[in-house]
């Protein structure tokens, strides 16, 4: 080693600029200045150029300067191997480390990031999607950057390292000048993929990326020349030599070693044979020096070349077919020849094992691909069961196994269908779909090959659920034996079908394989998995059929096992769609809670758990669906589900808190909501639920433009979604067009949610309230047709019987109603909305009604409740009416989220059945302004019940389990 760096450093000529930007890099990172930190470094160049050179200086400068150094090294074997390079930087910062000491030390990380980084087994059960893992690897490197501070990160040959690792880095690099980090990276800049741009473009402290090597210079050349045979080689010699390597560092620092083996005069008159000498380091000429060390000598170095770095001399010796003398011979002849060296790499130097490498990748490229192709495939066939027999596992075999061609042997496809369930469990989908498909050709057995089609859907399903499709299609129509499988295939073939926006696609795979399943209970789940995707189907022809169906299956089920229990909750969804009573969803969605009921289960969806959830919601408990849904996204990150999962748990979170009259916490939850469905993709279910809650908050806080400006840059608008989303996008883009006064186009728009909806007998105002924004954009032409159309959606509000949504209709009525009408009608709407937890609503009917009154008490306490709810727009609004032209009174702050002693008095008698003074409403205007509004101790006991049903999340009913969760 101590040869090797001093070679190096004597090297090391014209790169002056380099290694001062460097230094610079390394002062900032390790020097006491306030502004010093990490930085970015990507050094690009052609093969040859002295990057790996440049490399071990810096991290020999790094070392000096007391930093901790963290390298890995990509190889041109080893790409398909996911995470080889992640494992290389982040394994032997914790060798030594007890399984004990690693689970505390990651916490609730270590199930997720282990097995990728190799650290533990992966363990049953769904994986962590691939943005969840790259979370998960985030934190384990700042973690570590930031515990063994100051940290370089040094890659080399970054253009091959594995796209897993790759991509990650990629993604994590602009957190080094935020870091005590200096991420180094280099790489060929024709090889380097499309997924790593990020290294071409980001600039950072140290100026602009990359920073391109060139060839040395003629006086380079010659100084190395002298600085190896000394000073009397004449500038001629020196001239040949400079030319005849191009000023490759590296051709020119082996060529020599050529000089000094062969004892060659530096003169003039030796310079023509510098040309052969310089031939013999790579293609042809390297390829004939090797054939001149015999044969063994040649079949060791082929092996070499296949096994890729860091080559445990036995494991090359097995593959070689030579005994263990031959080996150490063979070795030491090609250390001698300048083609293999020991392993120098700082993630495996100090190890024992630490095994030989090319002393230069292009050299191991040369060899490689000198190898006769039907030898070299052979040679790859060895590899992979010498890997399997020295323990190294399946996953290690694998990517000898892709080189192969197929032959039809069972063992290859046991150990490639073994290593992808290892890479699929350990969070790269990618790779486990490669081995799959190279099974799948070997080929598999007759009855083997539906398993090998069904686990390459599965592997395939977040990145190609196109071929998906036909993978689990090519499944089906294979004879299968196992019913467990076939159910398996035909759930999975639903499931991406409906992901791709092909409900009814999925619906009739379903429809065509229940009666073709003899035993019940897996017939049970068939119908469970259609009753769900009929239920998302915006589409769906006989949807009033389809509930009929489904609540006599419901209604005598007893939630035994979990397939009837999503059965139930399916029931409690559907009920509160059609708008049954709203006991009748509350029982049914009660029966399914009466059991734990995670959100992860492994071979079931996510959506039956949300679904339940957010019937609590629109039955008037959104505190209860708040819990449901903070322990589901908690089941989420454990999973290590960060993408479309924890996004929909965030974003459906930001409606259940929009509903509560939260709303700058709605905003903030469903701004995280949009940032991981941007990372899943545009256009996607969980991209369209996103931008709906976030429009639907911002008009509620008066920000129309802002909202306008936000569907306008995600292109929400028409075509709408196929699948039904809550809220209702084109009801929502139909609001955001009556918020901009454009009240033609939204009826235009509500006209076609009625055509959709009012057919598959969805009739619910609280889960769209498509009828009461239509009243609105018609009023002003057709005040008649306006009325019947909220008086129709009162009806229905009514008769589902949650407060917030009949006080929502009674608001809308009395606004389109005739002027005599309003008062009354308004006064009902505050009356059931003060005992609700509709804390917007609230604040809108006492607007309105104070408004209509002229009231400045009930205007006041408008304000205060929008000032609560963080509708800016409206609470402005409310207090220019009562202020008038010269100001309005010094209103009281927004108070606490926990509940005051009054107001939890006055929820407990409630709870209790005593009475309940209902809100008081004044039959006419107020004589005086209100200072403070806000309920005082004996006098306005109602609004302190009002206050706390806001709070708590429920209404009067739920009160009394609302109480006990909140004292729980």
């Amino acid at each position: 080693m101590t040869e090797r760096r001093t070679r190096i450093r004597r090297t090391l000529v014209e790169r002056e600029t380099e290694l001062a930007i460097v230094d610079e890099a390394l002062d900032l990172l390790a020097g006491p200045a306030p502004d010093g930190g990490g930085a970015l470094l990507a050094f690009s160049g052609p093969a040859g150029l002295g990057k790996t050179t440049l490399l071990a200086e810096l991290r020999r400068r790094a070392h000096a300067r007391s930093c901790t150094v963290l390298a890995a090294r990509g190889g041109e074997q080893e790409q398909s191997q996911p995470f080889h390079v992640a494992r290389q930087l982040i394994q032997p910062q914790l060798a030594g480390t007890s399984e004990q000491e690693l689970r505390a030390a990651l916490g609730s990380w270590y199930s997720i990031v282990g097995p990728a980084l190799g650290l533990c087994a992966p363990e049953q059960g769904s994986p962590p999607d691939p943005q969840g893992l790259r979370d998960g690897l985030d934190w384990v490197l700042t973690h570590l950057v930031v515990k063994r501070a100051p940290v370089t990160l040094v890659v080399d040959d970054a253009h091959w390292a594995d796209p897993e690792s790759l991509e990650w880095l990629a993604a994590y690099a602009p957190r080094a000048e935020h870091l005590p980090l200096l991420l180094v990276v280099a790489y060929r800049p024709d090889e380097l993929p499309a997924h790593a741009d990020a290294f071409r473009t980001l600039p950072g402290r140290a100026g602009q990326r990359p920073l391109s090597l060139a060839p040395l210079t003629e006086p380079a050349v010659a100084t190395l020349v002298r600085e190896a045979i000394g000073d009397h080689a004449d500038d001629a010699f020196c001239k040949e030599a400079w030319a005849v390597t191009t000023g490759n560092p590296f051709e020119a620092v082996e060529l020599t070693a050529k000089i000094q083996d062969k004892g060659l005069a530096p003169v003039e008159a030796s310079a023509p044979l510098l040309r052969d000498l310089a031939a013999a380091q790579r293609g042809s000429g390297l390829v004939e020096r090797l054939e001149r060390l015999g044969p063994s000598t040649v079949r060791f170095a082929w092996a070499c070349a296949v096994l890729g770095t860091a080559i445990p001399q036995d494991l090359a010796a097995r593959v070689a077919a030579l005994g263990a003398e031959e080996a150490v011979d063979a070795t030491r002849r090609l250390r001698d020849a300048r083609i293999l060296s020991a392993a120098t790499d700082a993630s495996v130097s100090e190890r024992h094992d630490a095994g030989l490498e090319f002393v230069h990748p292009l050299i191991a490229t040369a060899i490689y691909r000198a190898i006769p192709d039907a030898l070299r495939v052979a040679l790859h066939g060895k590899a992979a069961a010498a890997v399997v027999d020295a323990g190294l596992g399946p996953s290690a075999a694998a990517r000898h196994l892709l080189e192969t061609h197929p032959e039809n042997d069972p063992w290859v496809v046991r150990i490639l269908r073994e290593a992808a369930g290892e890479n699929l469990r350990a969070g790269a989908p990618e790779a486990a779909r490669r081995q799959l498909a190279r099974a799948l050709r070997e080929p598999p057995d007759f009855d083997e090959r539906a398993a090998v089609l069904y686990e390459l859907g599965c592997a395939s399903l977040l990145t190609e659920p196109a071929n998906t499709v036909n993978h689990l299609r090519a499944a089906l129509a294979e004879p299968v034996d196992d019913p467990a499988l076939r159910q398996g295939i035909v759930i999975r073939l639903a499931q991406v079908l409906a992901h791709s926006d092909r409900l009814a696609e999925a619906s009739e795979s379903l429809a065509r394989e229940i009666p073709n399943t003899h035993d019940a209970r897996a017939r049970l789940r068939l119908q469970s998995e259609q009753f769900m995707w009929d239920a998302f189907n915006a589409a769906e022809t006989d949807s009033p059929a389809r509930s009929r169906r489904l609540a006599r299956l419901a209604d005598r089920l007893t939630g035994r096992d979990l397939t009837e229990r999503y059965v139930i909750g399916l029931r409690a969804w559907d009920a509160c769609l059609r708008g049954e009573p709203v006991d009748v969803v509350l029982h049914h969605a009660g029966r399914v809670l009466e059991q734990p009921f995670s959100w992860a289960y492994e071979d079931r969806g996510f959506e039956v758990p949300v679904l339940v959830a957010m019937a609590h919601m629109y039955a008037d408990r959104p505190g209860r669906a708040d819990e449901l849904f903070e322990a589901g996204t908690a089941e989420f990150e454990r999973q290590g589900w960060r993408g479309a999962h924890l996004s929909f748990g965030y974003s459906l979170r930001a409606y259940i808190r929009f509903r509560r009259g939260r709303l700058a916490e709605a905003e903030e939850l469903a701004r995280a909501g949009l940032q991981l469905a941007e990372r899943v993709g545009r256009g996607t279910p969980v991209h369209w639920y996103t931008i709906a809650i976030l429009i639907t908050t911002l008009l509620a806080r008066g920000r129309t433009e802002e909202a306008w400006e936000l569907a306008r840059e995600h292109e929400f608008g028409r075509p709408f979604p196929a699948a039904v989303v809550f809220p209702d996008s084109q009801t929502v883009y139909a609001e955001l067009l009556l918020a901009r006064g454009d009240a033609k186009a939204a009826a235009a728009e509500l006209e076609e949610v009625d055509r959709r909806l009012t057919p598959r007998g969805i009739q619910n105002p609280a889960w769209c309230p498509w009828q009461l924004h239509l009243a609105r954009a018609v009023a002003g032409e057709d005040p008649e047709r306006a009325r019947a159309l909220a008086g129709d959606a009162l009806r229905r509000a009514r008769a589902f019987g949650a407060p917030s949504a009949i006080g929502q209709a009674l608001r809308v009525a009395a606004e389109v109603a005739a002027p005599a009408d309003r008062a009354e009608l308004l006064r009902e709407a505050v009356a059931l909305l003060a005992t609700s937890p509709a804390g917007y609503e609230l604040a809108r009917a006492l607007a309105a009604l104070g408004t209509e009154l002229r009231d400045e008490e009930l205007l006041a306490r408008a304000v205060v409740t929008a000032r609560e709810c963080g509708a800016d727009g409206l609470a402005a609004e409310a207090a220019g009416i009562l202020a008038g032209p010269g100001g309005g009174p010094s209103l009281v702050p927004p108070g606490e989220d926990r509940l005051t002693e009054g107001e939890l008095r006055a929820a407990e008698r409630a709870a209790r059945g005593e009475a309940v003074p209902e809100a008081h409403v004044p039959e006419h205007p107020a004589g005086e302004r209100v200072a403070d509004p806000r309920p005082h101790p004996g006098g306005a006991a109602d609004w302190e019940l009002s206050t706390a049903c806001r709070k708590l999340g429920t209404d009067l009913t739920g009160l009394p389990a609302a109480l006990a969760a909140y004292a729980g």
